[in-house]
């Protein structure tokens, strides 16, 4: 071979080594053995497993001599047949199937779901509004939305000063837990699947202010809330009974009249002022003649020798009367001085002197209120529903009911350290994290932001001494939040 073509040889033979590489991997494979397919039973006892492997496909050969088994000349085209299915394993008593490597948990099932241990309340709803009554009443709708009934207690506060006359459908009135000085009214309802239960109460009370009175719907130990609304009942408004007739200076006609006549008066001033001045003017310039005695002018007709000019009189400017000026400056200081005492005064009997500090109440205005009273802040509006104490020992929790709605358009965190119960000697205490979290069915409700317009109810725990309850709770989103205060009573 002549030693050009070397080369050309050389390169042939790499390309027909790298295409027998290639092709290895598509050459057929032989079929695993019958008895790594067969599902292995274990002896039955308490700690057997039953291993079944993956079964692998099988493939299929042009030729029907020899199944299973690939044949030596060039394979034709093959297909994936169905894999076979395992023969099911006989296992006694206490026998355990174990699965594949392969076999992973169904997505969303108990084991995968986060939370599932706490499992999800029912769709219990509560609607309060209240009754077109004169006496206060309240209508309270229960409704379950649910397949299935569910047994729930239903509690409305009672607002202070006041007493059930009316309840229906089997509800009693009983006293808060831990206040001696507030009553609820318990209602003890199973839900049928898809209904609306209706509930009423009328109450006698003290009607020279706006009356509220929540409800919230439990589960069957009370403890854990579904959902709570509130309502306020307001007196209605009476018409004004007729007081006699009207003064005379209070009358249309007179107040007409009398800027009528003010008109007339600056007209008239306005005439004569303006008849003085031009009056003044033309002594001044002499238009009332042409003598020349009079004016010192020459006449106007005319004369042959010249007359020495007469000056003109002097005029003086008249000025105002110091009596005038006088006047008019002690009325003009008056005036400043009477708007001022009235705009400081305004400001005084604005300020609330039984309001208490916040402490770093720098964004946003602080409110109070009763509970029921939905009250905003800067990021959050708050509702206190109900708080329930245990009895009287050294140590006793407090839980408090609280909705919480996000009402700005982004998340929000808050935190447990900002939520506080004061005592009434002054002394207070933040939330007890961990007793929450228990009181929530082990869920955190401060660790996780509360998203854009979410509203969420939740209990909260306050773990306080003595045997005084708390008689305010104070809420709040951040550090530098004014927050609410809530009245209990």
């Amino acid at each position: 071979m002549p030693a050009s073509t070397r080369p050309h040889r050389t390169l042939a033979v790499l390309v027909h080594c790298l295409g027998v590489l290639t092709a290895l991997p598509a050459l057929p494979t032989p079929d695993p053995p019958r008895a790594a397919v067969t599902p292995v039973v274990a002896p039955a006892s308490p700690s057997a497993v039953v291993a079944s492997a993956s079964p692998a496909p099988v493939v299929a050969s042009a030729s029907p001599s020899a199944p299973g088994v690939a044949p030596a000349s060039p394979p034709a085209r093959t297909a994936l047949a169905e894999p076979a299915r395992p023969a099911a394993a006989t296992a006694g008593p206490g026998t355990r199937t174990t699965p594949g490597a392969g076999a992973t948990p169904r997505a969303g099932s108990p084991s995968t779901r986060p939370g599932a241990d706490r499992g999800t309340p029912p769709a219990v709803r509560v609607r309060v509004a209240p009754a077109g009554t004169p006496a206060p009443a309240y209508r309270i709708e229960v409704r379950n939305d649910g397949n299935a009934p569910v047994a729930t207690t239903v509690r409305q506060e009672l607002p202070p000063g006041s007493s059930a006359t009316t309840v229906s459908a089997g509800g009693r009135t009983t006293r808060s837990a831990g206040r001696a000085d507030s009553a609820e009214v318990t209602w003890r309802l199973t839900l049928p699947a898809r209904s609306t239960t209706t509930l009423n109460t009328a109450l006698t009370a003290a009607v020279d202010r706006p009356l509220t009175a929540p409800a919230c719907a439990f589960d069957g130990s009370g403890n854990r809330p579904y959902d709570c609304a509130t309502a306020t009942w307001q007196q209605a408004a009476q018409p004004e009974a007729d007081a006699g007739p009207t003064p005379f200076w209070q009358r249309s006609t007179t107040l007409l009249a009398a800027g009528a006549l003010v008109l007339a008066v600056l007209v008239a001033t306005g005439w004569w002022l303006l008849r003085r001045r031009r009056r003044v003017t033309d002594a001044t310039t002499g238009r009332f003649g042409a003598d020349p005695d009079l004016t010192g002018r020459p006449d106007s007709r005319g004369t042959v020798y010249p007359r020495p000019a007469v000056p003109s009189p002097a005029y003086r400017r008249r000025r105002p009367p110091v009596w005038l000026v006088v006047g008019m400056a002690l009325a003009i200081l008056a005036g400043v001085v009477g708007a001022a005492a009235w705009t400081a005064t305004t400001r005084v009997a604005a300020i609330d002197t039984g309001a208490q500090p916040t402490s770093g109440a720098w964004t946003g205005q602080g409110h109070a209120g009763p509970l029921g009273v939905p009250l905003r802040e800067a990021a959050f509006e708050f509702t206190v529903y109900r708080m329930a104490c245990d009895p009287a020992t050294a140590r006793r929790r407090c839980q408090a009911t609280v909705g919480v709605r996000n009402l700005t358009p982004q998340q929000q965190v808050w935190h447990g350290e900002l939520q506080r119960a004061y005592l009434p000697d002054g002394r207070w205490v933040n939330a007890d994290e961990p007793a929450t979290r228990a009181a929530n069915q082990g869920r955190d409700v401060f660790a996780e932001p509360v998203a854009a317009d979410q509203r969420m109810l939740v209990p909260l725990v306050f773990t306080v001494g003595g045997p005084e309850p708390p008689n305010q709770v104070e809420l709040r989103s951040g550090v530098f939040s004014a927050g609410v205060r809530v009245d209990v009573p």
